[in-house]
């Protein structure tokens, strides 16, 4: 099975859940905005999951994703976890460790800390491995191809909501 088919198969288990969908990351730095990019796709699909592009700011949406009481929460962030540019992978906060490295002040695992100290919610990294994140640096190619596929994926799992006419 490849990269592809196990990540849709780990996401394919949220499928129905109340999700919140929360996008980090610094558009004027290169591969690092990555997770906005995904929530501008994913909202112009209108899926059927809470978004939120927290930009640069997590820790300033805590209280907003705490309200939702959602069942699952994934972060999707460029994070360097030593891939190749463009891969995707999936994480449980136990897994960011020192080999993962965030360009955020806040930690991912610590604004996952703060987020399970007042609901319980299991959270999910999705981080895509950047090629670079220089200030004015423009997306590489990898990684715009990878959140594309990502948020491709998750509207396959998380189906538009259709109107009824």
């Amino acid at each position: 099975m490849g990269t592809g088919e196990q990540l849709l198969e780990k996401l394919n288990k949220l499928r129905g859940s109340k999700t919140v969908i929360v996008g980090i990351g610094n558009t004027l730095k290169g591969d690092d905005g990555a997770g906005p990019l995904v929530c501008q796709q994913l909202r112009q699909a209108k899926i059927c999951a809470e978004l939120i592009d927290a930009g640069t700011v997590p820790e300033n949406y805590i209280q907003r994703i705490i309200k939702k009481t959602p069942q699952n929460l994934l972060i999707i962030d460029a994070i360097d976890f030593s891939a190749s540019p463009g891969t995707i992978s999936i994480f449980k906060p136990e897994q960011l460790n020192s080999f993962v490295f965030s360009t955020h002040v806040l930690s991912p695992r610590l604004f996952a800390e703060m987020v399970n100290r007042n609901i319980k919610v299991d959270v999910y990294f999705v981080g895509i491995q950047p090629a670079h994140t220089r200030l004015g640096d423009s997306m590489s190619l990898q990684v715009c191809q990878a959140a594309r596929q990502l948020a491709q994926m998750l509207i396959d799992v998380f189906p538009p909501i259709r109107s009824v006419p």
